[in-house]
């Protein structure tokens, strides 16, 4: 696998995008996973009430709510014409980190919003941001925002090599120690403050970049790295905890299996295209870390045609992921 690859992970992530509860059911996000995935087979069956009723279980019973979730409430319940319910939950998303430009850029809402309503959420969003910058550790998110940017500027030295062979020996000369050098700052991380996600720092992308650059160097690279393979049973435990996002393992470790099978051995569906005959694999591995199979996915892009509404679905694939028959 060829050093394009990181590249290519360079422009894939861009560099600026940037509650009272009854008890914490178990603490095991795996089951808040799963609870969010009954919620979407919900929606892809058009039960859109009952959709609403299992987030609202999810969100009534765990201490930290994902963004998303609390951005796919605030629409379900609009769509169903409960107001009151859908401004309190796009309240709540402002305090998880949701922007006002980005709930501006969603459509959806701009159609079923008034003016006043609009008023409102402005007026008080300045006070609801606050609550959500209080809650991350700004400290470990300047720290991983730095790593983030040495990152993006190491990568960006592969653009200026000519060919493949160039291109991987900078891999291994010079990218390689960069990496490893962050790899070994993320153990320390994981060992003091936990995973630096959404729930630590309130971004989900760059840790997942760097790791991602880590992972897609070179096949032979891949093959012999033990940093990763340290790291990897880490990650699974802070999906478990709420510190990672499954979306982010997914890319993560969809990166290794690709670079290191030359793209001949199912992954999670990203970036190699899922095959008929090895669908159930990849469907496995999606599920065994709290994503919805292939089909759920495509549903939910259908339903989103159908209703306008946004399930912000990772965008590494847009629409649909196509299964091949081969």
């Amino acid at each position: 696998m060829k050093f394009n690859h990181l590249s290519f992970l360079l422009y894939f992530f861009p560099l600026f995008t940037l509650n009272g509860v009854e008890n914490d059911e178990d603490g095991d996000y795996l089951n808040y996973h799963k609870q969010v995935i009954e919620a979407e087979n919900s929606i892809g069956d058009e039960k859109y009430g009952e959709a609403l009723s299992r987030y609202e279980k999810v969100i009534s019973t765990h201490e930290f709510i994902f963004l998303r979730d609390y951005q796919v409430a605030t629409q379900l319940a609009l769509y169903l014409n409960e107001k009151q319910k859908g401004l309190r939950f796009l309240k709540k998303g402002i305090t998880a980190g949701w922007e006002l430009k980005e709930i501006k850029k969603n459509s959806f809402l701009s159609s079923v919003l008034d003016y006043s309503e609009w008023k409102n959420i402005e007026n008080k969003y300045d006070s609801l941001h606050i609550i959500y910058l209080t809650r991350i550790d700004q400290a470990t998110r300047d720290s991983v925002l730095s790593m983030f940017k040495k990152d993006q500027s190491k990568a960006l030295g592969a653009l200026f090599r000519i060919g493949d062979k160039a291109q991987e020996r900078y891999a291994t000369k010079k990218f390689a120690p960069h990496s490893e050098i962050q790899m070994t700052k993320l153990i320390k991380m994981l060992e003091s403050e936990g995973y630096p996600g959404e729930k630590l720092i309130g971004n989900n992308y760059w840790m997942s970049t760097i790791i991602s650059h880590h992972n897609s160097i070179s096949q032979d690279y891949s093959k012999k790295d033990t940093l990763y393979q340290y790291i990897r049973p880490r990650l699974i435990q802070a999906i478990s905890s709420g510190q990672m996002s499954p979306y982010e393992f997914a890319m993560i470790d969809d990166w290794q299996k690709a670079v290191i099978s030359n793209r001949t051995e199912p992954g999670y569906g990203f970036l190699t295209p899922p095959v008929q005959p090895t669908l159930s694999v990849t469907d496995d591995l999606r599920q065994k870390i709290g994503l919805r199979t292939i089909e759920l996915r495509n549903k939910l892009v259908d339903i989103e045609k159908k209703t306008g509404m946004d399930f912000y679905l990772p965008d590494w694939v847009q629409g649909q992921i196509i299964v091949e028959q081969k």
